[in-house]
């Protein structure tokens, strides 16, 4: 089988960091065990533009795409009307909404993802993201760099985390750990929205109460977290509409996909003081665009912008687990054995994932 990986070059650090497994050079450190298999497996960064080479052999001879959230192969209807030979596409990682899941359905390509390989540390990624902003640390590390002492000008808009209120947008596997991580904190209250409802025993050890309607639940949190998958029910969840509702000086994370919030919506927030300031790793355009309105957004300030690119989930440790996961979905195909459950995104012909097939 042709086996084709659309991976980021890695270019000095790569070649520097063999653990760097993500990376067009370090090949998910797949290459020796397609090749002993008698698979061919072409390896590139190229996917976009009408001469991408990533893109052009998707649409013709591809039996297996994998793909990662950090530099997405974006696998649009038009190009699965051409990728004749397209049986599967792997997400080295976890989240596959650069693939479009309907027509996958409706073509019986199926979809799987390394589920669970990058929990942890998008959640620590979280935990980091909501104490840089509280704590106003930006601009105060900007300070310390630039050679200026001006603590009045940090502590103004710095707080304690202690005896807020924070909330996280879905509460599935990275949701619940977020929440986890957050009971030492002494906040004042741990809240949730999801479309189901955790555990009665999780819910209960983590002190946190589901709040089912968006807007209320918005509304009492001074700290909003989004842990959800990019799909049709939350691509631009969270625009000018809803930001009206979140508490006045509110801060927002999203380390889960970059276009369920509107990026100039929240970016007109953050400056308007609206909400305090916004942070991520995650946008709605990857590679984002030099003029990306997220890039350079301030709070009145001069803080409120915690923005990094997308990163959390592929830390080393994660590229170890979903380079090992990924390997482990295609021997399953090839020798014809049952996937993980929680790996398949789509199977043949349906949706197996409730929280994407959820709308």
């Amino acid at each position: 089988m042709k086996v084709l990986a659309i991976l980021y070059n890695g270019f000095k650090a790569a070649k520097a960091e063999p653990r760097l497994l993500g990376t067009v050079e370090n090949e998910l450190g797949l290459r020796a065990y397609l090749e002993s298999q008698g698979h061919e497996y072409i390896v590139t960064s190229s996917k976009e533009g009408p001469d991408s080479y990533g893109l052009t052999d998707v649409c013709s001879q591809t039996d297996i795409l994998i793909t990662t959230p950090f530099h997405p192969g974006y696998l649009t209807k038009e190009l699965m009307a051409k990728a004749k030979n397209l049986k599967v596409c792997v997400t080295a990682g976890v989240g596959s909404d650069h693939v479009d899941l309907n027509a996958a359905v409706d073509r019986k390509i199926q979809v799987l993802e390394v589920s669970g390989s990058n929990v942890v540390s998008v959640a620590e990624q979280v935990m980091m993201s909501i104490l840089l902003l509280v704590r106003n640390f930006v601009p105060a590390h900007e300070q310390a760099i630039s050679g200026q002492w001006q603590v009045s000008d940090i502590a103004r808009n710095a707080f304690d985390l202690e005896g807020k209120v924070v909330g996280t947008l879905g509460a599935g596997r990275i949701g619940h750990r977020v929440l986890q991580r957050l009971v030492p904190f002494n906040t004042k209250e741990l809240l949730y929205f999801d479309y189901k409802a955790l555990p009665e025993e999780a819910e209960k050890a983590v002190g946190a109460r589901r709040v089912e309607d968006l807007k209320e639940f918005v509304s009492q949190c001074d700290v909003v977290t989004v842990n959800a998958p990019l799909h049709e029910g939350t691509k631009g969840l969270i625009n000018k509409d809803l930001l009206q509702h979140f508490k006045p000086g509110a801060w927002l994370v999203n380390t889960a996909r970059g276009a369920i919030c509107n990026a100039d919506d929240v970016a007109a927030a953050v400056k308007s003081g609206q909400l305090r300031g916004y942070a991520g790793d995650v946008w709605n355009v990857q590679p984002a665009p030099a003029d990306h309105p997220w890039r350079s957004m301030r709070n009145p300030l001069g803080g409120g912008n915690g923005m990094t690119p997308h990163y959390s989930g592929t830390t080393l440790d994660a590229q170890q687990r979903y380079a090992e996961g990924t390997k482990k979905i295609l021997q399953n195909y090839f020798e014809n054995k049952p996937q993980d459950p929680g790996n398949v995104i789509v199977g043949v012909g349906k949706y197996e994932s409730a929280s994407y097939g959820q709308r």
